[in-house]
């Protein structure tokens, strides 16, 4: 799968970055999905983390285009956990 994305103007890097997240954990994500939602997947990364990752599906075949990328902390964390929890249940 192809990934690109969005690039702050105001830096010229992906605006993952501005969340703390990099490129490598985001494939990761996107590589082992967590969430049955369109646009939107969570995960844990390989280092322990849960992010959320906003995108896009791209003209491109097999390939997307990531809006921005951040760590799940506190209610939303909770949510993730509870959502994957009854999924299994079923």
């Amino acid at each position: 799968m192809r990934i690109r994305y969005y690039f702050d103007p105001d830096t010229g890097q992906p605006h993952v970055y501005n969340h703390g997240v990099r490129e490598v954990e985001v494939e990761q994500v996107l590589r082992r999905p967590g969430e049955d939602r369109p646009g939107t997947e969570g995960c844990r990364t390989e280092a322990g983390r849960y992010l959320r990752v906003i995108y896009v599906p791209d003209p491109e075949p097999d390939s997307v285009f990531v809006i921005t990328a951040y760590e799940l902390t506190g209610k939303p964390l909770t949510a993730y956990r509870r959502r994957r929890r009854q999924r299994g249940r079923r």
